[in-house]
């Protein structure tokens, strides 16, 4: 019998670390299969305003004017479509001046699909071989060309790819190679699939590049280049280009790629900060923005909203704070990979997410319809990036919120934002009722802990010292004075 071994002391197991929980994949190039037209005719239509223009008003193809009256719900065009529509669907080359959020991207869709749906199909096109193609900027842009394009096709047999970095390589080469009738692409993947021959776009018939002046700022043009020379030559297709501005490098940039003569219009915003923004400008101290900011989400009709702030750690520490109260809110900053920032758009974008806490870098990249509220946490330093956030909201003629806090860290930059937009901002004091600070909420675990050293500092004041203070008694938690319509001047 073998002697008996000495049994060895249980070593103590190591905590195996936590899996790190991997983000699900974005669905966009996803499309349900055209919806049965059945025995539909356009309604007649009526105009709120003598100028109003109808879409029915264009001979545009039923299947994509069902889309846009029953389903979209549109009535009226635009300013930019009522110029665009009737020169586009006549197949001419456009370069058009309008700002993001002026209806400029249905505007060159519904011209596409017409031209898609009208003229006699060309039985040599390949599957790898697209019909149009629509070049932007960036990813979040082209996954919402890609996203209007579906919706636009809902009755309609019409293949949209979506096509750009950071994403599952051979998922979309396999995509493109299935049958593809419209791209939309940014720019370096998009060559990437050129040198490898995953695309050919010698079939095009329409190109679309959107966004141009951020094309340019961005230094994307001599890759646009190289995709616009393997396209052929500019009177075998009908391009339409759309920028903020139509400088002297924009138009030449046109001149190279279009057909002689092509039709320039500019779409003046009647105002810098759009008709159906309601502005409100609340003069507070930092320590009053919280409740506010809460008895805003609970009492008005939030449904979208984005919250913005200066800096990285305070969107995060926002981020928490408003979990601890019980608001499910994302964030997006430098600091969020592309996988879970694409995630949360387009939860954003469905409804499942309604409040996002973002840096004015990522902000910049939402182009999504519908935001009912745009909240300033922070004033922008700048007089330019206030109306840049508040362009969120009130998209294509539809009405929006924008909120702003300005206390005595950022109201300096008032007076540069009301010299910029040409008139005197809304400026108000809250409701003493909207500063009561509800509890926290306790049906959250796992709340992340925010990193410290927010620009939002003190305890809020009480209702004692607010009344001292409007009476002009001191209080020893409030720093600097109250802001008057205008701001203190620098």
């Amino acid at each position: 019998m073998p002697a008996k071994q000495p049994q060895a002391k249980p070593r103590k197991q190591e905590a195996k670390p936590k899996p790190v929980p991997q983000e699900p994949e974005v669905v966009v190039n996803q499309q349900p299969e055209a919806r049965p037209m059945g025995e539909w005719t356009p309604p007649k239509g009526t105009k709120d305003n003598p100028d109003d223009i109808l879409f029915q008003d264009f001979p545009i193809d039923n299947r994509i004017l069902r889309a846009i009256l029953e389903d979209l719900e549109f009535k009226a065009c635009t300013p930019i479509q009522g110029m665009v529509l009737p020169h586009s669907l006549k197949g001419l080359d456009i370069a058009g001046k309008a700002q993001t959020g002026t209806g400029k991207t249905a505007a060159f869709l519904i011209s596409m699909l017409h031209k898609f749906l009208t003229e006699k199909p060309d039985d040599k096109r390949q599957p790898n071989q697209p019909f149009a193609l629509t070049l932007a900027p960036t990813r979040e842009l082209a996954i919402q060309i890609a996203h209007d394009a579906n919706e636009l096709t809902a009755y309609c047999q019409f293949k949209t790819v979506a096509v750009y970095g950071g994403m599952d390589y051979n998922k979309q080469r396999q995509l493109l190679n299935s049958g593809v009738d419209l791209v939309v692409a940014t720019p370096g993947r998009l060559i990437d699939y050129l040198n490898s021959q995953v695309v050919d776009l010698t079939q095009i018939k329409v190109l679309v590049i959107d966004e141009a002046d951020r094309m340019l700022d961005m230094g994307f043009i001599p890759d646009v280049k190289r995709i616009v020379y393997r396209l052929g030559s500019p009177e075998t297709r009908q391009t339409m280009l759309f920028s903020a501005t139509l400088s002297r490098d924009i138009m030449d940039i046109a001149a190279r790629w279009m057909r002689p003569n092509p039709v320039v219009l500019e779409a003046e915003p009647e105002q810098v900060v759009a008709e159906g923004v309601d502005e409100t400008i609340y003069a507070v101290t930092a320590a009053e923005k919280m409740p506010i900011l809460l008895w805003t989400l609970k009492n008005e009709n939030c449904n979208r909203v984005l919250i913005f702030r200066n800096r990285r750690r305070d969107v995060e520490k926002l981020h928490v704070q408003l979990l601890r109260y019980g608001v499910q809110s994302e964030m997006l900053s430098g600091d969020v990979d592309q996988k879970k920032r694409l995630r949360i758009l387009e939860d954003f974008r469905s409804g499942k997410v309604k409040v996002i806490v973002a840096t004015d870098v990522a902000g910049r990249g939402i182009h999504i319809d519908d935001i009912t509220h745009v909240i300033n946490f922070d004033f922008p330093y700048e007089a330019e990036d206030y109306v840049h956030r508040v362009g969120r909201t009130a998209r294509a003629g539809q009405r929006g919120r924008a909120i702003s806090f300005a206390d005595e860290e950022s109201a300096f930059v008032v007076p540069d934002i009301e010299q910029y937009i040409a008139r005197p901002l809304p400026i108000t004091h809250p409701e003493d009722y909207m500063l009561e600070l509800p509890k926290t909420f306790s049906g959250l675990k796992d709340i992340p802990s925010a990193k410290e050293g927010s620009s939002q500092g003190g305890e809020r004041r009480s209702h004692r010292d607010r009344g001292s203070r409007r009476k002009g008694g001191k209080s020893s938690s409030y720093r600097g004075n109250r802001v008057k319509r205008g701001g203190p001047r620098r």
